[in-house]
């Protein structure tokens, strides 16, 4: 395979050091941009400068600049952003990976469309980890289909700005379907006060926000006289960025079309 050429967005946040670091220590890939947003302060710094070995790479606003070299954007921003440079991608052929969530149905249907026009990985979480979770998510909820009450809790650091998490609302979506349901029919994201009982249809989902943490997820499925937890813990976002270069390894070959982390890791 042929080296990846690859710039960053965000290129002075937590995920994006990481998805730089990560891409200076992987043999077949190269960073030749970094993108930030206009007030950053790490404009026209070096991107991996914080590594102690520069790259010879300047974190850049201007989106044409940032991307001039590049094959493959790695994007985990935010949706207006991740947008914005999408169509920039679409328009020059670039190939994009988008690790961002929060994104709403037109946001989602914007993505569908720019890759039409370019080779797009689209997950709301790249880790092989939580990808082969949602594997095993989807057998469990085929046998567990009756007499059992579902519930997603996710806990993330105090910085994350959506909730539920992206990959919380994925296994929803992951589950409903293997149940046959539509996860915006039975998805339950707040209870307060006298509620009644609980709707067995239901997938029930809680939010935690707090400290430093990178992104757990656990799905209880509780029945009587047993309950079953499936669960993912992130330690750090290096397997995000390690999901997220893979992803560019599976674009290398394609020309347009959408893919999620499924498609990448052949579990479909």
């Amino acid at each position: 395979m042929s080296q990846l050429n690859i710039a960053v967005a965000g290129a002075s946040g937590r995920m994006g050091r990481m998805l730089i670091e990560t891409i200076q220590n992987a043999d077949d890939a190269k960073l030749v941009g970094a993108l930030d947003v206009p007030q950053s302060p790490a404009l026209g710094t070096d991107a991996a400068a914080f590594l102690g070995k520069p790259a010879g790479v300047t974190i850049e606003s201007d989106l044409a600049k940032a991307l001039a070299n590049a094959e493959f954007l790695i994007d985990f921003t935010r949706p207006e952003g991740t947008l914005k440079h999408l169509e920039y991608c679409a328009a020059h052929g670039i190939k994009v990976i988008i690790g961002t969530t929060g994104f709403d149905e037109a946001g989602k249907a914007a993505i569908a469309t720019a890759a039409q026009k370019t080779a797009v990985v689209f997950a709301p979480n790249m880790s092989v980890g939580v990808n082969v979770t949602l594997k095993l998510l989807e057998m469990a909820a085929k046998s567990f289909s009756h007499g059992y009450d579902i519930e997603i809790v996710e806990a993330h650091h105090r910085h994350k700005v959506d909730a539920p998490s992206g990959t919380a609302l994925k296994m929803g979506e992951v589950i409903a379907s293997a149940l046959g349901r539509n996860l915006d029919d039975v998805a339950v994201y707040a209870r307060e006060g006298v509620t009644g009982e609980r709707d067995p249809s239901s997938i029930g989902f809680a939010t935690i926000r707090g400290g430093d943490i990178v992104g757990d997820h656990t799905v209880l499925f509780a029945g009587i006289g047993e309950r079953i937890e499936i669960s993912h813990k992130s330690s750090s976002r290096f397997s995000y960025a390690q999901g997220s270069v893979r992803a560019a390894r599976f674009l290398a070959d394609k020309k347009t079309g959408l893919y999620d982390m499924q498609d990448v890791l052949g579990l479909k």
